[in-house]
């Protein structure tokens, strides 16, 4: 083998590229599907609030216990609640919006090695997916504000996603809110020394998009007035 050749590894060396291709055109069409299920869906259901976090957050911890709390007050306000249907702060962020009699939605990922969605989301409200972007979209489309609990990678892709989405004026300008400062404060102290004053890649004006916070009602306050704002609406995002 030179240097310019590659092993293809299997599935592919198994089959021919006309065979791939046409297996790719096809998952158009469930893509499609999702597309079409989640926004039907999500049309009905009125403005929400989406919370993120990660999976691994047991029932026992600070954060979980927090995540019921903030979603409970959340649904208080007249929101709803999305979270990606799982375990952890998920789990909790439904609970939550559960206990106080609010709408409690949940997009639920397909993978190997966890179980179906959790117990507390609304049973009309469940939403399944096989890929990772187009559920993507959904959480993003039709939030009204985002909370990103500690968690990790997943976590870290959403939490970055929205950011760029709102700095670059992809969508509106939208209620950011990081809960745990201890857990956070590293990446933003961070982002504020390296990415903005040694090399310049962010404006300072970029640190001013979300929040930082501990406290449940400082996050339902900084929700509540950026939508006291007159010239904000709470419409689907893009």
């Amino acid at each position: 083998m030179t240097k310019h050749e590659f092993k293809i590894k299997k599935p592919y060396r198994d089959r021919s590229w006309t065979q791939i291709n046409a297996s790719n055109s096809w998952a158009i069409f469930r893509i499609m599907s999702e597309f079409v299920d989640a926004y039907e869906k999500m049309n009905k259901i009125g403005p929400c609030i989406s919370v993120f976090g990660s999976a691994r957050t047991r029932s026992n911890s600070k954060h979980y216990k927090m995540a019921v709390e903030l979603s409970q007050r959340i649904v208080e306000e007249g929101y709803g609640v999305i979270t990606g249907g799982g375990p952890g702060i998920m789990e909790a962020a439904n609970r939550g919006a559960k206990k106080a009699g609010g709408r409690s939605v949940g997009m639920n990922i397909e993978l190997p090695h966890e179980q179906g969605h959790n117990q507390y989301i609304d049973s009309d409200k469940v939403i399944n997916f096989h890929y990772f972007f187009v559920r993507k979209v959904a959480l993003v489309k039709y939030a009204q504000g985002f909370v990103f609990f500690p968690g990790g990678f997943g976590t870290m892709d959403e939490v970055f996603e929205v950011i760029t989405l709102v700095q670059t004026k992809k969508i509106d300008r939208i209620p950011l809110v990081f809960f745990g400062k201890r857990y956070w404060g590293g990446l933003l102290k961070w982002i504020s020394s390296t990415m903005l004053n040694n090399h310049h890649y962010i404006n300072e004006g970029d640190l001013d998009l979300f929040l930082l916070t501990d406290d449940v009602e400082e996050a339902i306050v900084y929700i509540n007035s950026f939508y006291d704002q007159p010239e904000c609406t709470m419409s689907p995002n893009f």
